[in-house]
């Protein structure tokens, strides 16, 4: 599981609920549902972590609620 804080908000001009990981730059997911699209979220967060340690990129520590969400 990860701790990683995520955003979810619809939009409009997508017709999907989006879901954007501000600690994973470009780290974004959409789902027709709000489970789904976090359900995604936590997937494409694995897949962001395991293609960093392949390249030997640093992985943030997730810090918890941010201070702008």
């Amino acid at each position: 599981m990860n701790k990683y804080e995520m955003i979810v908000y619809w939009s409009e001009s997508d017709q999907a609920y989006l879901v954007e990981v501000p600690e994973l730059s470009g780290c974004m997911a959409d789902g027709k549902s709000y489970q789904e699209a976090v359900k995604n979220a936590e997937v494409v967060i694995q897949e962001w972590i395991d293609t960093a340690l392949e390249l030997g990129r640093v992985i943030p520590e997730p810090k918890g609620r941010l201070l702008y969400a």
